[in-house]
């Protein structure tokens, strides 16, 4: 039985040796370890990665690190809320977000023009340029051609950002493919809506888009979900796995619980009595804020791959 150790700061330390201490520490600082244990081990077992995160991850500062966790392909599937395609995509046009408070005043930032989500603060004027830039990029997909699945749209979308910060750039770039279930929940989906009036043949298969997800791996494959929070970019890549005989290794990270039976809250071990994950697979639940409890453990991860010469 493995006894609590004091956690010590130590002049140069890296973040593998942070989360390590963490291990010993208790609470979720075990599981935050045996996070970065299961990271490393998908990678080095070359398993096909399962990256899921919801969007309100991309309106934060984590949207570069996905989009550089693509670069160092350790995701070969993303999927994703359509907020995470809005906001990629507005930030990739050059607009920024800013940090205000979970206490300020709602009504008053409706009047200035302000979103509020959590304290990250979005203009009205971002949701109008990225408006100006759809209508751009939709009259460009429908010269091309008139019938797209999602995943196929959000690549030709991806090479055009140029950005390489952008999520749906370097997705595009390493041929990653990006599956956004519910890409009509949100601003986006507006937008196809009103092309689609004057453009009656334009059509975005959602159907085609399951079949692309089903055959992004095969039953032979070793399969591993991160999945960061929960909702349908969570469901999504478990129902995906699971056709193709459940994933072999799997981390959830979230702040809900599993008291409520909802997907969002269910933990590794409820998966696996649906067959979700495999009875014999590496998983772990962890949960708090993801924007800390990610990096942290990721970060650790990635020190000890760089070292290992597997990235």
């Amino acid at each position: 039985m493995a006894k609590v150790k004091d956690i010590k700061w130590q002049k140069g330390m890296k973040v593998f040796e942070l989360v390590k201490s963490l291990g010993n520490c208790g609470f979720q600082g075990v599981e935050l370890n045996k996070a970065v244990e299961c990271f490393t081990k998908m990678k080095r077992e070359g398993a096909k990665i399962y990256l899921t995160f919801t969007s309100n991850m991309t309106t934060s500062g984590l949207r570069g690190f996905f989009a550089q966790l693509i670069e160092l392909k350790m995701a070969d599937v993303i999927i994703t809320t359509v907020g995470s395609i809005e906001e990629d995509i507005m930030k990739a046009i050059g607009e920024d977000f800013y940090i205000g408070n979970y206490s300020a005043d709602d009504v008053g930032l409706h009047e200035k023009g302000m979103n509020r989500v959590g304290n990250l603060l979005i203009r009205n004027e971002s949701y109008e340029r990225f408006e100006s830039y759809m209508l751009e990029i939709l009259a460009k997909l429908y010269a091309k051609k008139n019938r797209y699945s999602v995943s196929e749209m959000l690549k030709e979308i991806g090479l055009m950002l140029k950005d390489e910060r952008s999520i749906l750039y370097q997705a595009a770039k390493n041929n990653v493919p990006v599956f956004c279930p519910a890409i009509t929940d949100g601003a986006f989906g507006f937008h196809l809506f009103m092309f689609q009036q004057d453009h009656k043949d334009f059509v975005i298969d959602v159907v085609q888009d399951f079949a692309n997800l089903i055959f992004s791996s095969t039953h032979d494959d070793k399969k591993a979900i991160i999945a960061l929070g929960g909702g349908v970019s969570k469901h999504h890549a478990i129902l995906g796995t699971l056709l193709n005989g459940g994933a072999d290794y799997a981390v959830y990270m979230t702040t809900a619980h599993e008291y409520s039976g909802s997907l969002s809250g269910a933990t590794t071990r409820e998966a696996k009595s649906w067959g979700k994950i495999k009875d014999s697979a590496d998983a772990v639940t962890v949960i708090g804020d993801v924007s800390i409890t990610f990096p942290l453990a990721m970060f650790a991860a990635l020190d000890i791959l760089s070292e290992e010469g597997l990235i």
